[in-house]
């Protein structure tokens, strides 16, 4: 008969063998995550706003980078990239975009105010984050500039948070932000330290370890091979391409009238067509190009369609872009009360410099007028001459280009990943359990998939007690005006 003591180590070991094989999929689950796409919302200051586009400063703002607007009074900064750890809640994304901020402008056409914020970071660490950025601010006063990088700008509140164990995506909604002393002296001295600024919300997507390549598949017989490259030489040589995009977000008034509480709408993309915040995306162009004329004669996928309250219904699809004598034009088949007039001329565009380098033509933000045809197009909302959103351009003309990427959004967040309450008066809280990318609620399984292992090593541990004693012995406050003096 077996002793206690004998009983007991068979107990031990049989639980380290258990453990030991429940452990690293624990570890995996909890492994650093990359953070690939996604975006931030963040109004900096409301009150800001309406200061520098009001009667006092009578200036206005403007986006760079492809930054984008969101609701009444929030800029969105896209493009996340930076790293989490659901096992200590760490947090560092960057966002791409910026904030362009002037005013009181001066005799001599400079302006008084003139602040950038851009590249916005926000990094949570032991409980506590910060929000950096890029600024470039005049002083007060003295008119002095200074150029700084990565400051530390903003403090967030995340009393009640717990980023430990996070889904993908990652999702903050309004966490209070508090101007910090340095953000205050790169702030022009507008605030002082201490101010609040207006609540962040971002939503960011998270990806584990890169996965093994796959195999690639069997190379193609060499004759194949040599036919095809030889065609693609015969349509290079030809002029014809097969790879291009246009980039053009119509214009941000119309985008902010459409959705706003006038138009109470919304747009919708089909066909291919792409999202980028600030710009719709027109893709799979193809066409003709002749770099040393710099001309180009191109058709694209994609439609976009308007709709909203007041009869407003308007379709771009269709779309084609030409180029000739450093000008471009962007037309489109335009629907609109249930007629489609083809080909119609909406916008002109600078084209002056658009020869190849590194096997891509391209024009980046190039500014765009609104024509005669593309003003009936708006009905008459803008007058033609208006100046309308900027147009990129992009055409690989050699096998190797690739095409500018697309702001990346990233994904919409889901009930899972949002912050919930700990309690009423707290913004947020932790968010929900990790999950790998194998699917939805793998972190679950693992935990279920544990407790069920645990309860059988207790039940094996329990049942050889007893057999041996049968055998023996755990609010933003409101908005306020910068100071004037």
């Amino acid at each position: 008969m077996p002793s206690s003591r004998s009983t007991r180590a068979l107990a031990v070991a049989l639980l380290a063998v258990l453990l030991g094989a429940l452990l690293p999929a624990a570890t995996a689950q909890a492994a650093g995550r990359t953070v690939q796409g996604g975006r931030l919302d963040w109004g900096i200051k409301s009150s800001f706003q309406s200061y520098v586009t009001g009667p006092i400063a009578s200036g206005s703002w403007s986006l760079t980078g492809g930054a984008a607007t969101v609701g009444g009074s929030q800029f969105r900064f896209h493009s996340a990239t930076g790293s989490y750890d659901p096992a200590t809640g760490a947090f560092d994304s960057g966002f791409s975009g910026g904030v362009h901020f002037t005013g009181h402008k001066k005799a001599d056409g400079s302006n008084e105010l003139d602040l950038t914020i851009s590249r916005p970071t926000i990094r949570i660490s032991g409980g506590s984050g910060m929000l950096h950025a890029d600024m470039v601010s005049k002083e007060r006063g003295t008119g002095k500039v200074s150029n700084r990088s990565q400051v530390p700008l903003a403090r967030l509140g995340l009393g009640g948070i717990d980023m430990k164990g996070g889904s993908t995506p990652i999702a903050l909604t309004n966490v209070p932000t508090t101007l910090t002393a340095e953000g205050a002296s790169a702030f022009a001295g507008y605030y002082t330290a201490g101010t609040p600024l207006d609540p962040i919300s971002l939503s960011v997507d998270t990806r584990g370890a890169a996965a093994q390549p796959k195999p690639s598949a069997p190379e193609k017989k060499k004759d194949e091979d040599g036919k095809e490259k030889a065609a693609k030489k015969d349509e290079q040589k030809a002029g014809r391409f097969e790879d291009a995009a246009v980039d053009w977000g119509v214009r941000r008034t119309f985008r902010e009238y459409v959705t706003g509480s006038i138009g109470q709408g919304e747009w919708t993309l089909a066909d291919g067509a792409q999202d980028g915040g600030a710009l719709f995306r027109f893709p799979r162009g193809t066409g003709t190009y002749d770099a040393k004329k710099q001309t180009l004669d191109a058709d694209f996928g994609g439609s976009i369609r308007f709709t909203g309250a007041h009869d407003l219904d308007l379709k771009f699809a269709g779309v084609t872009v030409a180029v000739a004598k450093g000008e471009g034009t962007l037309s489109a088949d335009v629907t609109s009360a249930g007629t489609t007039t083809e080909d119609v001329p909406l916008i002109t565009f600078a084209a002056e410099d658009f020869a190849p380098k590194d096997g891509l033509a391209a024009l980046t933000e190039a500014p765009a007028t609104l024509t005669a045809e593309g003003a009936k197009a708006f009905g008459s909302m803008y007058k033609a001459g208006t100046a309308m959103d900027p147009v990129s351009l992009a055409v690989a003309v050699d096998d190797q280009a690739r095409l500018p990427a697309l702001p990346d959004l990233g994904s919409e967040p889901t009930a899972a990943a949002e912050p919930t309450e700990k309690a009423v008066e707290e913004p947020s809280a932790a968010p929900s359990a990790a999950s790998s990318d194998s699917g939805p609620g793998a972190g679950t399984w693992a935990a279920v998939g544990g407790g069920v292992l645990l309860l059988v090593a207790a039940g094996a541990f329990f049942g050889l007690r007893r057999r041996g004693a049968a055998q023996g012995p755990d609010a933003t406050p409101g908005p306020d005006a910068p100071k004037t003096s």
